[in-house]
């Protein structure tokens, strides 16, 4: 049937083994699958944002059962790429909630608009674009320090919610880093979140990462690809030798906006450049 899949995609997708999603439809009946001409369960859009909303509410500390009763409850709705008034008004609500240290009206927001909205749209469209607005005025003098570690800290703890599982799966593996100094690791996320949803799996080890541990971690991990970022090119050029040491061990690339094209020629790394969303969509490239 058009746009439903199998338990095995369905997995790959979610980041969580066919054992849990088994047990998830037979306690809680989160899912509603169909059956295809052989028999096989076929799980639909709204399956897997079921599924999605359900990590979400447990990693906000919710039971299972809790959960499930909570999206069993919600509007039985697909997340579609297609914003309208009602997404614009979300975007609002986000941006005055978190400029006012109102989490809870914040986390409500971002529900709406992952009821209305793909994972990677919002991404995309509400969480790059806001991120991008909030630096601008932080450096306008017309957002606080303050303001800017709140809303930062929430919408990192929102994401870590989307990256749980992001390690599972049979895809190739990015390590995911920043260099030494670099504390901005959002963006960072956001790339390993949509790098996960198109099949590779993720060792994130976040903001100032020091080059021994990163380097020790590569030879543990043996990923199919390294990634650093940072919005900075001093945090790469500081560690340019041991980057292309590392580049000539393994698959390398830089992101952010400190990735130059000198930085890169340097390193002998690969340039990432544009949104981490669309640079994550189009990772069987940047291999």
């Amino acid at each position: 049937m058009p746009g439903t899949i199998r338990i095995g995609e369905l997995s790959r997708r979610v980041g969580l083994s066919e054992h849990v999603l088994r047990a998830w439809e037979r306690r809680y009946e989160l899912l509603e699958p169909t059956r295809s001409a052989g028999g096989y369960r076929l799980y639909s859009a709204a399956d897997e944002h079921r599924v999605q909303r359900m990590k979400q509410l447990i990693a906000g500390g919710l039971s299972a059962a809790e959960a499930a009763g909570a999206v069993r409850a919600a509007p039985s709705t697909s997340p579609v790429d297609n914003p309208d008034a009602s997404v614009s008004e979300d975007r609002e609500e986000l941006r005055h909630a978190l400029d006012g240290f109102d989490e809870p009206a914040a986390q409500a927001a971002l529900d709406r608009l992952l009821s209305r909205l793909s994972v990677p749209a919002v991404l995309r469209e509400v969480v790059l674009p806001y991120l991008h607005e909030l630096g601008e005025r932080w450096q306008q003098g017309t957002v606080s320090v303050a303001q800017e570690h709140f809303a930062s800290n929430v919408l990192r703890g929102r994401l870590a919610g989307l990256a749980q599982g992001w390690g599972a799966g049979a895809g190739p593996r990015a390590l995911l880093a920043c260099p030494p100094g670099e504390l901005h690791d959002i963006p960072l996320l956001v790339f390993g979140i949509a790098l996960h949803r198109v099949g590779w799996r993720v060792t994130y080890l976040g903001g100032n990462t020091p080059l021994s541990d990163l380097l020790s971690a590569v030879d543990l991990a043996k990923p199919d690809l390294v990634v650093l970022a940072a919005v900075a090119a001093k945090r790469f050029e500081d560690v340019a030798g041991e980057l292309a040491e590392l580049g000539r061990r393994h698959p390398l690339a830089l992101a952010g906006a400190g990735a130059t094209a000198a930085v890169t020629a340097r390193t002998g790394a690969r340039l990432l450049s544009g949104d981490p969303v669309s640079v994550a969509e189009t990772a069987a490239r940047v291999r």
